[in-house]
């Protein structure tokens, strides 16, 4: 962690009046790194230019887009999360939109996550928990994706192994492999319960149905094992994967 204030004040400090003004410099600088929460260049910057710290409606979709885009492209099976975190929290069409802008956002990786993190003591495992299910969507968790986790673990004043924890509830069973992106036509129909003569608004309704039913967001916090919650990510992640492919092949909006 670098303390710009801080580094500022013993560098100016030095040159003024050697080791004895580097240390009054770097003692007056942490205490305006302390007041004003500047923990990097970032946050420094973010200061210096006034930037408005972001609401915190939009933080979710900010830390999700930024997730998505951590690896440096965005999968359309990262872009089905994200319109699945909007329907479990029932947005309208007003709320959709600031959500999706939000996520937009979030790629850019312009925003200075750390204060609104900070704020967020009670609705914390929520953040973090849409997060995991964003980073394991494609089946696996990247080095880039892990760093991010820990770090907004750490914002919110969870240890690494909380973390970590939360994060294997999402993760897939180990006994079998994740349903292939580009998987049987015939298989995803099978899942979602209909046909290749069921109308765009049948598939939407199937596919919000089984999502509700299934996702794991019902049994967290209600005593469900770890396995359960990994068993109803699976199907999860499967019912996005096989909507995903009906879309692309129907030609669904």
């Amino acid at each position: 962690m670098i303390w710009p204030a801080t580094l500022a004040g013993a560098v100016a400090g030095f040159a003024l009046a050697s080791i004895p003004g580097a240390l009054l410099g770097g003692l007056l600088g942490q205490v305006l790194d302390r007041r004003l929460r500047l923990n990097d260049w970032n946050s420094l910057r973010a200061r210096l230019a006034r930037q408005p710290q972001p609401a915190d409606e939009d933080l979710l979709f900010l830390m999700l887009g930024r997730l998505a885009k951590s690896n440096g492209r965005v999968l359309p099976s990262h872009i089905q999360q994200a319109r699945a975190e909007m329907q479990r929290l029932a947005l309208d069409e007003a709320g959709q939109q600031r959500a999706i802008e939000a996520f937009s956002r979030g790629k850019t990786a312009r925003d200075s996550l750390r204060e609104p993190l900070q704020r967020q003591s009670v609705r914390g495992e929520q953040l973090l928990r849409a997060c995991w299910r964003m980073a394991w969507v494609d089946g696996r968790v990247t080095g880039q994706e892990q760093e991010l986790l820990h770090l907004w673990g750490k914002w919110l004043g969870w240890d690494g192994a909380r973390v970590e924890q939360l994060g294997e509830e999402y993760a897939p069973r180990r006994s079998q492999q994740p349903a292939p992106a580009g998987g049987s036509y015939q298989e995803a129909l099978r899942l979602l319960g209909i046909n290749e003569s069921s109308e765009p608004e049948q598939i939407k309704r199937a596919y919000r149905r089984l999502l509700s039913r299934h996702h794991p967001d019902k049994l967290a916090g209600s005593g469900a094992s770890p396995e359960r919650i990994r068993e109803a990510t699976e199907t999860t992640r499967q019912l996005h994967q096989a909507y995903a492919l009906i879309r692309q092949r129907r030609g669904l909006r």
